[in-house]
């Protein structure tokens, strides 16, 4: 983030501009590629309900702060839209991955949510108003397929709970990306992202003083950095560049990328965490990152 004002970006067409559509997707799939071994540190020092809302709180307080500086006119038309959206990535995807990450280390988490490409399309056909092809369709069920394989083997861990909540957060992340994506389609990424969090701020508030007294367990200075870069990266800053990217590249095709996010959870989870990266989890890794490049070549309308 700079101190130079974001503009409203104009209208785009979508996937008028693919290649930087992908690219401005990457660099929000590396910033939310961190979120499970960072919440694993969160937890530390925190409940995974106190982690949800207090990051929601501190999130929307920023973006408030910078759409009231830029003088930003809330767009009532869409309102209902900003509040599923916020409802879905503000409350439900962190609280089902930090309920996950209770039971299943980050590096796990970060091959299974290897399906969410797969969703965010679903979704995207169903009611975002895009076609992908059956190329496309071919290529996004055996990424779903290498995942959902490598869930079930025990390559890593006995299958268990964690993965049913890993579930929930991909089903209500991919949702919540097509409705954010569509929103992005007429106004900047962070525009979509900030109001979001500012609808339902609220619920943030209450939630984190109700949690307050339960959910706080004598953090220390890792936990409280991990809880800040929830808050301002995985919570903000990230959707910037995703919601940008899905908007100008297309929700189907930008979706696709995300399957990447795999390598980053599992390097971060190696560096942060001391987790082990197995040969089984680099070989699954590698195996959705060329669904991706073949993904990206198929047709979407």
């Amino acid at each position: 983030m700079t101190d130079t004002p974001l503009p409203s970006a104009p209208t785009p067409k979508a996937s008028a501009h693919p290649l930087t559509g992908m690219a401005l997707g990457f660099i929000g799939v590396v910033i939310f590629g961190a979120t499970l071994p960072i919440t694993r540190i969160a937890l530390e020092g925190f409940s995974p309900a106190f982690i949800t809302f207090c990051r929601a709180a501190i999130a929307a307080s920023v973006a408030g702060v910078t759409l009231a500086l830029l003088r930003k006119p809330f767009p009532r038309q869409h309102s209902l839209s900003f509040f599923l959206a916020g409802l879905l990535l503000v409350y439900g995807f962190p609280a089902f991955s930090s309920v996950a990450m209770q039971t299943v280390p980050a590096s796990h988490g970060g091959v299974v949510l290897g399906v969410l490409p797969l969703m965010t399309a679903t979704f995207a056909a169903l009611f975002g108003g895009e076609r992908p092809g059956l190329a496309f369709w071919a290529w996004s069920l055996t990424g779903a397929a290498l995942v959902l394989v490598f869930s079930l083997s025990g390559a890593d861990i006995e299958p268990g709970i964690g993965d049913f909540w890993l579930a929930c957060a991909a089903l209500s992340a991919s949702c919540g990306y097509v409705i954010s994506g569509k929103l992005a389609r007429t106004r900047s990424g962070w525009e979509v992202i900030s109001w979001a969090l500012v609808v339902t701020a609220p619920l943030s508030l209450a939630g984190t003083v109700f949690t307050w007294e339960s959910g706080i367990i004598r953090p220390d200075g890792h936990a409280l950095a991990a809880l800040a870069y929830l808050s301002l990266g995985s919570m903000f800053a990230g959707f910037i560049f995703w919601n940008q990217g899905l908007a100008i590249g297309g929700i189907a095709r930008v979706g696709q990328v995300q399957l990447l996010q795999s390598f980053v959870t599992l390097g971060l989870s190696a560096l942060l965490l001391g987790e082990t990266v197995t040969p089984v989890m680099l070989g699954f890794a590698l195996a959705v990152g060329i669904v991706v490049w073949c993904g990206r070549k198929a047709k979407v309308g």
